[in-house]
């Protein structure tokens, strides 16, 4: 077990696979004995104390006072939280839905339920039939959200989504000063009791829990929702041991680091957000800017984003492509931002020439990890010496396989530099998905989960992404189920059959698209069915940005439609269509490699031009060979 007390460590402690190798020769509960996210939380309450765990802005104004909350009230908050759940009957196996977005509430709500019940957090961003849908597969006794607000219509979503929910028999209000309608709190919602959830749990004890609850490993501590289809959404269960094992694991991993800050603006009900940004930082001891309630979504937090590195001297951020990107055309004018030694991608694909001209121009390393829900957020993770596109080595106690898979069978194990699917085992993969019918295909043979992605492995032990064989659309880092797409497209009365995927885009990674065959007579429109589908599907971000029609469908030798043909189709379509508009002459095609996945070929005219054609796929996550 690392001595905590004789931090920071001289070098890194895992910067091999053989140094990975050695560390795990100490038996799992002998290196990581914490067993549940509760007791991480109140060991980091003891150790850290009065200083700052969370600073809070809720505008992101540069000179802004924040709010400030030390590890013993974080502690404290936790507890009270999860007393008051506790005394409104939450127990061991009931969950809590929280839909809020990022405040310190947020945090106190999400670990107080996983130490009373079971915490779910959702998007606050769905709508009030998706929200419905979700807490009700959860069966969820309390609802935690945002109080009325002139800027945001979560608790008006709420109220009607637990409307039809009767498992729930409480909604706890979180009213923010400044954000929220002073005394916007009602006594009931058609017979549900509405609390204030500030003045609720001050009222509670703060030193212990009084349920007096074992935890265990075992014990499911989260149910996030992964996607799935209108009226059956995917829930992930996560277990306290998931939990533990990843805030001990941050110890490790930052054994060689000061105490430092580090900027949230990721989504709390994001497993990455919650999870390395939450329970692991806090196991750490680091401070967490959280910067304002919409995060990176906030404008003015973005306008002023360089202003609040400098500020809180932040050393780490972590962000999806798509906040790299944004950032990538703010000017860092004045402010001094040596303070910020790395910057960590994920959720999905970072381009590689991106990156590097990223790391050039801002003078900061950006380190690629992989994970996803089902692996508490890591599967892989990046050393100080990561190379060029690959997304790390393998975590403790866990194991990567790469193989060809036919439905839970393993047909054949890949050598190394051959690509196939990614198959995981470790502490980290979670307890599988809350109903059956989702986990018939997850697992293979003896406990391997099936990530669907599809990559291959070097001799050092680095894992490199070369695609991806489950049929989800991620969208800046949100998964989309094609299903949801496809579902309301194949009901309308024109459309003979569908097909969802992502739309390739630079600054979101993927965007969802659909192709469809219409019925022969038909005069439908992309535009009808866009509307068809704005008006039939309850997750915004699922509606598809574009729809293009086809005679028939690619197939496979079995008969079943092959997406990858269509995926190379937009793609190359994609790039056409980008050269046209600045009066490019190229030749454009492309090619699915065992290896790279999906490569696109250019071939332009004239060749003073390449320099140009670079800079305008830079963005795009194939790789693109150019002359």
């Amino acid at each position: 077990m690392i001595d905590l007390s004789k931090l920071p460590t001289a070098e890194p402690i895992m910067e091999t696979i053989a140094d990975v190798e050695a560390f795990e020769k100490t038996p799992l509960q002998e290196q990581f004995p914490y067993t549940d996210s509760y007791k991480l939380i109140k060991d980091s309450a003891e150790r850290f104390g009065e200083d700052s765990a969370l600073e809070f802005l809720l505008q992101g104004l540069p000179d802004e006072p924040a709010t400030t909350i030390s590890f013993a009230q974080l502690g404290r908050e936790i507890t009270r939280t999860a007393n008051l759940l506790n005394k409104l009957g939450v127990h061991q196996k009931d969950a809590v839905s929280i839909i809020l977005p990022i405040l310190p509430q947020t945090h106190y709500a999400i670990w107080g339920a996983q130490a009373a019940g079971i915490a779910n957090p959702i998007n606050p961003m769905l709508e009030a039939e998706h929200i419905a849908e979700i807490v009700s597969a959860a069966d969820s006794k309390v609802v935690i959200c945002l109080a009325r607000s002139q800027h945001s219509d979560i608790n008006e979503k709420v109220r009607t989504a637990v409307s039809s929910c009767p498992s729930v028999a409480a909604i706890l209000e979180v009213n923010i000063s400044g954000l929220c309608e002073p005394d916007s709190q009602a006594n009931s919602n058609d017979g549900v009791e509405v609390l204030d959830f500030d003045t609720a749990i001050s009222k509670m004890g703060s030193d212990s829990l009084e349920s007096d609850r074992e935890f265990s490993a075992d014990q499911i501590a989260a149910f996030f929702h992964t996607g799935g289809t209108t009226g059956r959404p995917k829930l992930a269960q996560l277990t306290h041991g998931n939990m533990a094992f990843l805030g001990q694991l941050m110890q490790v991993y930052t054994a060689h680091m000061e105490r430092h800050t580090v900027l949230c603006g990721l989504p709390l009900f994001h497993i990455y957000g919650c999870i390395i940004q939450g329970i692991a930082a806090f196991a750490v001891g680091y401070r967490i800017v959280l910067m304002t309630p919409a995060g990176f979504r906030s404008a003015p937090a973005m306008k002023n984003f360089w202003q609040h590195i400098e500020r809180f001297k932040v050393k780490q951020f972590s962000a999806v492509p798509t906040v790299l990107m944004a950032l990538a055309d703010i000017p860092v004018g004045d402010a001094d931002i040596s303070s910020l030694t790395n910057i960590n991608s994920g959720a999905a694909p970072l381009s590689l020439p991106f990156e590097l001209s990223f790391e050039k121009k801002f003078e900061v390393e950006v380190g690629n990890g992989y994970g996803m829900t089902e692996t508490t957020a890591l599967i892989s993770r990046a050393p100080q010496f990561q190379p060029p596109g690959s997304v790390g080595m393998r975590v403790p106690y866990s194991q990567i396989r790469i193989a060809h898979v036919d439905g839970i069978t393993v047909n054949k194990d890949c050598p190394l530099g051959e690509s196939g699917v990614i198959l995981v085992k470790g502490p980290q993969v979670f307890a599988g998905y809350k109903s059956e019918t989702d986990n018939a295909l997850a697992w293979v043979e003896d406990g391997w989960f099936n990530t669907g992605d599809l990559g291959y492995m070097d001799g050092d032990g680095f894992l490199y992404l070369s695609g991806r064989a489950k049929d989800l659309i991620i969208r800046s880092g949100h998964n989309i189920d094609p299903e949801l797409i496809e579902e309301p497209l194949n009901a309308h009365p024109d459309v003979v059959t569908s097909i969802a995927i992502g739309l390739p885009d630079p600054y979101a990674g993927e965007l969802p698209m659909a192709y469809v065959v219409k019925i022969a007579s038909s005069g439908v429109s992309e535009d009808d069915l866009v509307e068809h589908c704005k008006n039939a599907i309850s997750e915004r971000a699922a509606v598809p940005k574009r729809i293009e029609f086809v005679d028939t469908m690619p197939l496979t030798a079995v008969g079943k439609i092959y997406r990858p043909t269509l995926r190379q189709k937009i793609s190359e379509q994609v790039v056409r269509e980008l050269l046209a508009e600045q009066d490019i002459a190229a030749v454009v095609t492309s090619e699915m490699e065992k290896k790279r996945g999906l490569v696109l070929r250019i071939s332009v005219d004239d060749k003073n031009r390449i320099a140009e054609v670079h800079k305008l796929v830079e963005g795009y996550t194939f790789t693109s060979e150019i002359n």
